[in-house]
């Protein structure tokens, strides 16, 4: 018999795109993706050299459970320089990527039917990790209007007493917007725990992405080195927690996965420590590659509610076409052979919304978007 809790988990539908655009691709169909959210750059040289060195330094044994004290130290270094705020290396816990970081937090925090507020349209991962936790997840609808932004008002409709936690993700997934700082200081004056997705820092253009910490300790703050440097593969990310929880999350680290990639962990200091000019090099690619794919979207007729100024999405209004972005995105993906995440995934207030990664070349995008010119002459509806 299966576990009840299964049912409840919904697939990752961005996935079931992409392995559909495999299986077209081992057909020998060339696909152009722009539906999943990983970077097209190779890791920085600095990140090759350090994976190298580990490897012939001996760097392959079990690190300590927290994480590679040297790496823990550069993570409180990095956050003084960014965010001008003080984070113990006691504080934090280096895990691999962020999605077990994003267990653990919850582990802690929640008991069974314990609620976490997520913005719906959100990342579509989250609801997911909060039901394996034993939690309840408790949506608050964002859209257009509102600039998918967080309101207090809206939180504050879902507070309960059983609300543990609010999890907030800046620059955003799926719209690619930030929190201004006015609405990060009103969520941390209320009494549940804040946990913050940080993943895309570093990736803004033109405005700053501010951490949580900078208004509140009373947080769970995740981060990694997936987006930014390039280095999803590698599997590296970090929590930083209160000091009261540390105990707790490195026992369940202990259990559930002992530590991080202990080589990986020497490349996360080099990326912290070295990767300056390779950083700039890609965001500027990215924001190239943004403003390209915003004049071209609007030019083929959609509407973008939020420009987004982070990350590597656009999050554009496809309702004139249909208000079933399940059918049109893989529609997309048979007939014009570009890859694009339907709203839905993020919740149903995504409904009616593509998502557009920039996450590929200029080339490819340009090519993608002379693929959906063509689609939108030839578009009649869905079967």
């Amino acid at each position: 018999m299966e576990a009840r809790l299964l049912d409840q988990i919904k697939p990752f539908i961005v996935m079931e795109v992409l392995e559909r655009a495999n299986e077209l691709q081992k057909q020998g169909v060339d696909v152009i993706h722009m539906e999943v959210g990983e970077p097209d750059f190779d890791v920085p040289e600095c990140v090759k050299e350090a994976c190298e060195t580990g490897i012939r330094s001996g760097y392959t044994h079990y690190t300590h459970s927290l994480g590679d004290p040297e790496l823990r130290e550069a993570i409180s270094r990095h956050y003084k320089k960014e965010y001008n705020v003080s984070v113990k290396p006691e504080q934090i816990l280096v895990t691999s990527g962020t999605s077990p970081g994003i267990l653990l937090a919850l582990s802690v925090l929640l008991n069974a039917g314990d609620e976490v507020i997520l913005s719906d349209p959100g990342y579509a991962c989250y609801a997911n990790f909060v039901t394996y936790a034993g939690g309840k997840p408790v949506t608050v609808p964002v859209d257009a209007a509102n600039g998918f932004q967080y309101t207090p008002e809206g939180i504050c409709e879902k507070l309960t007493d059983r609300t543990q936690a609010i999890l907030i993700n800046s620059p955003m997934n799926p719209t690619g917007n930030l929190l201004t700082p006015e609405t990060m200081k009103a969520i941390a004056q209320y009494s549940p725990y804040i946990i913050s997705d940080e993943i895309y820092h570093g990736l803004v253009y033109g405005e700053k992405a501010h951490s949580i910490l900078e208004y509140t300790d009373k947080a769970f703050v995740l981060n990694g080195f997936s987006k930014l440097y390039a280095m999803t593969g590698l599997r590296l990310g970090y929590l930083i927690a209160p000091e009261k929880y540390m105990r707790h999350l490195q026992i369940l680290q202990q259990n559930l996965f002992i530590c991080a990639n202990s080589v990986a962990q020497r490349a996360g200091i080099a990326a912290l420590e070295k990767s300056g000019p390779d950083i700039e090099r890609m965001r500027y690619t990215y924001d190239k590659r943004r403003r390209y794919l915003i004049k071209r979207l609007r030019e083929l007729g959609f509407t973008i509610p939020v420009e987004p100024t982070g990350a590597f999405y656009i999050f554009v209004d496809a309702g004139h076409l249909s208000n079933d972005s399940y059918k049109l995105a893989f529609d997309m993906l048979e007939k014009a052979h570009i890859g694009v995440t339907p709203g839905i995934d993020f919740g149903l207030n995504g409904e009616g919304y593509l998502r557009f990664s920039y996450a590929n070349s200029l080339e490819n995008l340009e090519e993608g978007m002379n693929r959906l010119e063509g689609y939108l002459k030839s578009f009649k509806g869905l079967d």
